[in-house]
């Protein structure tokens, strides 16, 4: 096993900026990994907001196209690079790759793999993988909420949104979520105080349920509405904006929204106004490659053991075979679901 041949792979390509239905099925053999690489089977992958970026040219630092995108997956170990650990064979890990995860077999670092809890199903563990970290990491890391605090979460339907919803709720915390009335349910079912994101009072409504204003919101939005979350904070409340949903359609250059957001954030937080604001992004701290690894594999660990111990629902919008990734994109982009789309090989 430490000197494994070739593998086949079926993976989805993104020529370029295109429609979901340009998505190509291409076939390749993936090399043999070298030493501290695994190659990993994939039984879970995910469709996230990143990839509906980078189909636009959209996404803040993506790579020049053609590209197989896919930013996390699950998957069983296959072959180890020379030298490496052959009892890794055959259990099953999550890792996060950016790109490169849309397809069956995919080589990983051995260094970035984290082992997915037995009795999880791999789809379960995927909803949790990029989403769970991101959400425990802006709880727990930047906004520090407590038992008591009230929060704010745009999107609460969504991934990375109802999983922070969870993880706030288990922490004690109140939460409002927006979401389109079709959503309303499922996030009550969560545990959190649905409100119309398409209502044009939609932050007088919030105003309303938090009149003497909430301890975090969680905004992906961006554009122009960042500032009526920022108002919507108390004395040492926290706006943790983790997106730019709102100029994803906007023509121009990709990385000037978030430059733009960025800067203002920064200026927000250094002004004497006893609040916080943050740009979340998940690769910060990447270039102490050690201590992130360190902290994702915690974080990623913690949210895995709230799964396994039912505290999060895992929240699977579909299940679709991967050669139907096309498909699962356009659903994804309906904005019709709630919950992550999973693909399968």
């Amino acid at each position: 096993m430490t000197n494994p041949v070739t593998t086949s792979t079926t993976e989805i390509v993104l020529p370029g900026v295109v429609d979901p239905s340009g998505l190509q099925v291409c076939a390749r053999e993936l090399p043999a990994p070298v030493a501290g690489q695994v190659v990993l089977r994939m039984e879970a992958t995910g469709v996230s907001f990143a990839e509906q970026q980078m189909r636009r040219g959209k996404y803040y630092d993506q790579p020049p196209f053609p590209f197989v995108p896919g930013y996390d997956l699950v998957g069983t170990v296959t072959a180890v690079g020379p030298g490496g650990d052959t009892d890794l064979v055959g259990r099953r890990f999550a890792a996060v790759t950016k790109i490169g995860a849309w397809a069956t077999h995919v080589l990983v670092e051995a260094a970035d793999l984290v082992p997915v809890p037995d009795g999880v199903s791999p789809a379960a563990a995927e909803t949790v993988v990029v989403n769970g970290i991101t959400a425990w990491q802006m709880l727990h890391r930047l906004a520090k909420v407590r038992s008591g605090n009230v929060v704010v979460v745009l999107g609460a339907n969504g991934g990375v949104g109802s999983t922070l919803v969870q993880l706030a709720r288990h922490a004690g915390v109140r939460v409002i979520g927006t979401a389109s009335p079709r959503h309303h349910d499922a996030v009550r079912a969560l545990g959190a105080t649905p409100v119309d994101y398409r209502e044009p009072g939609m932050y007088h409504r919030i105003r309303a349920l938090a009149p003497d204003g909430v301890d975090a919101v969680f905004d992906h939005v961006g554009g122009p509405g960042v500032e009526r979350s920022w108002q919507l904070l108390r004395r040492g409340g926290t706006l943790v904006s983790y997106g730019t949903a709102a100029t994803k359609d906007e023509a121009g250059n990709s990385r000037l929204p978030v430059l733009k957001l960025f800067a203002q954030l920064k200026l927000w937080h250094t002004l004497p106004n006893h609040r916080s604001a943050y740009f979340y992004n998940f690769w910060a701290g990447h270039r102490n490659l050690a201590a992130f690894r360190r902290n994702l594999a915690e974080d990623l660990t913690q949210v895995f053991r709230l799964l396994t111990d039912g505290v999060l629902d895992p929240q699977i919008a579909a299940e679709i075979p991967l050669a139907e990734a096309a498909s699962a994109l356009t659903l994804a982009e309906s904005r019709t679901v709630a919950g992550k789309i999973i693909l399968v090989p």
